[in-house]
């Protein structure tokens, strides 16, 4: 049975405190300023009622479905979006691998894969015909399964999916992993936008059972994926390709000095590859966006590739609300860079999505 934990988007990201500390941030922000809906949210977790029924049929979800993200609704979901003023919002669903995979299966599942990403991803492309000015969406392509994982590719783009998401890792495979190189391949020959996500870390690495995995170990596991592409050549052999890290990057932005530390030695990554990959990457603000954070991630981060996201459903309304006035209250953000993290950016990257809406 699936724990909530492993499916939840996100936690808080690790930020910076240069120039700020705790007394700079309201502990009781006002609610936004109503808007006219031109907001993006690039990281909107749905549970479409298909999938749902599909994880309790094959016991990926207990019977009571009560974490937030398993309760996922779309009318809900759009009430909420024209509250705080978002026009649209691209759907994901963080599966975590191993829900795709059975060790004991002679086909280790793969046939059970075919059938629930399959779901997952029409139930997201039907809500993004049902209403083309609201919902885009990124289809999940299984690491368990590379070979379907490229059949699944090429069927979702025909579906019209804006992007794909990819897990960090199976087991112990990161992203840059050799086996998942043709993934990377068929992606890149497209042109793709690929959405990573975070899981528990591989094997028992729960620090204890009162510290939820999403406040360390997703933000780790991000860093870890990025990485593996990074140290492996992936983002070398793969230049066409647009890869967004949620939750502002994970630890990445914080620890970009180090990653280059040891490179004399020869140890760590070339200081000059370490400060283009990171102008190459996406971030989200799903973390949340802070005046701890902002800081950091403006100082590695190339300011057009950064992306508004909500964690919504995994956070609910009332805490989405109060990320997005704090990110409105930001003193390191000025109008116009929240205006291009709110709507342009993202209308850059999913053309499709900005034609759909008319901008």
């Amino acid at each position: 049975m699936m724990a909530g934990a492993t499916m939840a988007a996100a936690g808080t990201a690790l930020g910076s405190t240069v120039g700020c500390n705790d007394d700079d941030v309201d502990p009781n922000p006002p609610p936004p300023e109503p808007t006219k809906g031109k907001r993006i949210d690039t990281h909107h977790h749905a549970l479409p009622p298909e999938m749902k029924q599909w994880m309790k049929d094959n016991h990926k979800l207990p019977p009571q479905a009560t974490e937030p993200w398993m309760t996922w609704d779309e009318a809900a979901a759009l009430g909420v979006m024209d509250r705080l003023g978002i026009q649209a919002g691209v759907t994901s669903m963080p599966a975590p691998s191993e829900i795709f995979f059975d060790a004991n299966a002679a086909d280790h599942g793969l046939a059970m894969a075919r059938e629930g990403v399959r779901i997952l991803n029409d139930s997201l492309a039907s809500m993004a015909r049902r209403h083309p000015t609201r919902w885009g969406f990124f289809a999940y392509l299984p690491l368990a399964h590379v070979d379907f994982a490229l059949e699944e590719l090429a069927r979702a783009a025909d579906l019209g999916a804006d992007g794909f998401q990819l897990m960090n890792h199976f087991g112990h495979r990161y992203l840059g992993d050799p086996t998942f190189e043709p993934i990377f391949a068929a992606l890149n020959a497209r042109r793709a936008v690929v959405m990573t996500h975070p899981d528990a870390l591989p094997g028992d690495s729960k620090i204890s059972p009162d510290i939820e995995v999403s406040l360390a170990d997703f933000m780790l596991d991000t860093t870890r994926g990025a990485l593996g592409m990074m140290v492996s050549g992936t983002l070398d052999r793969h230049p066409d390709l647009s890869i967004i890290l949620p939750h502002g990057g994970g630890f990445l932005p914080y620890i970009v000095d180090r990653t280059s530390h040891g490179y004399r030695i020869g140890e760590g990554i070339d200081p000059e590859k370490v400060r283009t990959y990171l102008r190459r990457f996406y971030f989200d603000t799903a973390g949340p966006m802070s005046s701890h954070m902002t800081p950091t991630l403006l100082a590695s981060a190339d300011p057009s590739h950064i992306l508004f996201g909500t964690d919504y459903h995994q956070v609910v309304e009332e805490v989405v609300q109060d990320d997005l006035a704090r990110f409105l209250a930001d003193p390191g953000l000025d109008a116009a860079a929240r205006a291009a993290i709110e709507q342009r950016n993202a209308l850059r990257l999913f053309p499709n999505l900005a034609r759909k809406i008319g901008v």
